[in-house]
């Protein structure tokens, strides 16, 4: 029986004090993915999206985060869109589709259609960096 006491003490002690001390603020900071993310190089994606219409990029850390990436434009530098890829407080069944005849999304829950660069969602800062690569900054959505 003692050695149960002693094990939960030593629980204790180790969340209460140990893991706390281990961090400036006193508080574990849980990340699941990258702040920031390549979505490779700036020709080939606006190529691909010229074609196929924008790239649904789905959040394998945890679900919450989907994004379509948009490129608009000849130049493979500027005219990049990155946003969420349904409206806020949706699940997955309600991810917005493409429609490339009509330029727009359409919301599969029954929303009003939604502009070819997401207008109205949350919307994440892209640059392509020197070396022609598209970077999305997803400390950035607002």
């Amino acid at each position: 029986m003692s050695g149960v006491v002693l094990a939960l003490v030593l629980v204790l002690v180790l969340f209460v004090i140990a893991i706390p001390s281990l961090t400036e603020s006193g508080k574990v900071e849980v990340r699941l993915g990258p702040e920031r993310f390549d979505v490779g190089p700036a020709v080939e994606r606006a190529e691909e999206i010229e074609e196929r219409g924008p790239i649904l990029l789905p959040d394998v850390a945890g679900n919450e985060r989907d994004v379509f990436v948009q490129h608009i434009g000849d130049d493979p530098r500027t005219g990049w869109h990155v946003f969420d890829a349904r409206r806020s407080g949706l699940g997955r069944e309600c991810t917005l589709e493409w429609q490339g005849d009509a330029d727009r999304f359409v919301d599969p829950c029954g929303g009003p259609p939604i502009g070819s660069v997401g207008d109205g969602l949350t919307q994440y800062t892209v640059e392509v960096t020197d070396d022609g690569q598209v970077v999305v900054d997803f400390r950035t959505g607002a």
